[in-house]
């Protein structure tokens, strides 16, 4: 079927269908940006992605973000020198913030890049097949779901030994389920509309059909999901670091940046402060991201 244009001309159903899609692209991004919030949230994860990008540049001393030890300017408090001042052995904290922005940011979107691909892959299947394998995808994903995922995390990472590369797996081990089971009742919110039975009447096979029609029309909440998903991801990951479960010193990361100078709250502040603070703004900013394009695909998420 064909829909003809204003010059004689004829769209297929595909290139009609594609320029509605552009269409509710556009006015997703003029009600996003409409949205102050998520424009503040906008320019506060522009600026993370910029200072993480570009860290060995902005930073004032960027051999600080490894071993070195600086025992003449220990624990000095924040100044023109050390906007952040330094920790116990001298080294800056503001060049280890910006460096461990890196690894944070890093850890989120291969933790939510694994956790997506697996979970959205089963939700599509059990969702649309049904039947036993419905049964079995979903109560697999019950039984992760009833395990809260930090703890889920801290044993994957107990087994297997602390290193930020188990526990990015280990994250997405304990993460997969939350987009199973969304993508799953996306699904059968769907599986029955008439463009889905038209594939069918087409002759496409189940796999075209669920990863060619149902997919792209299930995208929205997906996207919701992940970019609220990736501020929990950091604190997550920041929660293991903390208890010496990520990576190893002397790789700067928020959470161990704060088990470190937890026990100098009193006395040298700024040690433990400033990774808190960045931990929030990348929190914050992602919430403020996700509310707004929740907002603007009117749709809801678990």
């Amino acid at each position: 079927m064909a829909t003809e244009k204003s010059d004689g001309r004829f769209l297929s159903t595909e290139d009609t269908a594609r320029q509605e899609r552009l269409k509710q692209l556009k006015r997703t991004w003029k009600s996003f940006m409409q949205n102050k919030l998520s424009v503040v949230g906008l320019l506060m994860i522009l600026t993370l992605v910029f200072a993480a990008t570009f860290a060995p540049f902005i930073a004032p001393y960027p051999d600080d973000a490894g071993a070195g030890v600086h025992f003449d300017r220990a624990s000095q408090p924040p100044s023109l020198e050390h906007p952040m001042g330094t920790d116990t052995t001298g080294r800056d904290i503001f060049s280890r913030v910006l460096f461990g922005a890196r690894i944070s940011l890093m850890m989120g979107a291969i933790v939510l890049s694994i956790a997506i691909s697996i979970g959205v892959t089963l939700g599509l299947v059990a969702g649309y097949l049904g039947g036993k394998t419905n049964s079995v995808i979903m109560r697999t994903t019950d039984i992760f779901l009833a395990i809260p995922p930090t703890l889920l995390a801290m044993a994957v990472v107990a087994a297997t030994g602390s290193s930020l590369f188990n526990v990015m797996v280990a994250i997405a081990f304990s993460w997969w389920s939350w987009y199973a089971r969304l993508t799953q009742g996306e699904v059968l919110s769907i599986k029955e509309e008439e463009f889905i039975e038209s594939s069918r009447a087409l002759g496409s096979n189940w796999l075209r059909t669920t990863f060619k029609e149902v997919l792209p029309n299930i995208v929205s909440p997906i996207t919701v999901k992940a970019t609220l998903d990736m501020g929990f991801v950091i604190l997550v990951g920041a929660g293991l670091s903390f208890l010496g479960l990520g990576a190893q010193p002397p790789t700067p990361t928020w959470g161990a940046m704060i088990a470190q100078g937890r026990n100098y709250v009193t006395t040298f502040w700024w040690i433990a402060v400033f990774p808190g603070l960045a931990i929030s703004f990348a929190v914050l900013g992602f919430n403020f991201i996700g509310d707004g394009l929740r907002d603007a695909f009117d749709v809801e998420v678990n």
